[in-house]
C-alpha cells in the first residue's frame, strides 16, 4: 500500500466514524421508541462530544 493511501485513512478514519455514528443514531431514533431512544441519544452524543474534546485540546 503506498503512503498516500495510509495517510488519507488516518485522515479519514475518525470523521468516517463520527458519521457513521451520527446516521446510526438519526435511523436508530427514527425507528423505535424506549431502549432505542437511549442508544439514539448515546449514538448522537459521540460527535457532540469528540467537538469538545478537540475544543479543550485545541485550547491547551
Amino acid at each position: 500500500m503506498s503512503k498516500s493511501k495510509q495517510d488519507l485513512r488516518a485522515i479519514f478514519a475518525i470523521p468516517l466514524l463520527l458519521a457513521i455514528a451520527s446516521i446510526a443514531g438519526l435511523v436508530v431514533a427514527l425507528t423505535g421508541d424506549g431502549l432505542r431512544d437511549a442508544a439514539a441519544w448515546a449514538a448522537l452524543a459521540i460527535p457532540v462530544l469528540a467537538v469538545g474534546w478537540a475544543m479543550r485540546a485545541r485550547r491547551t
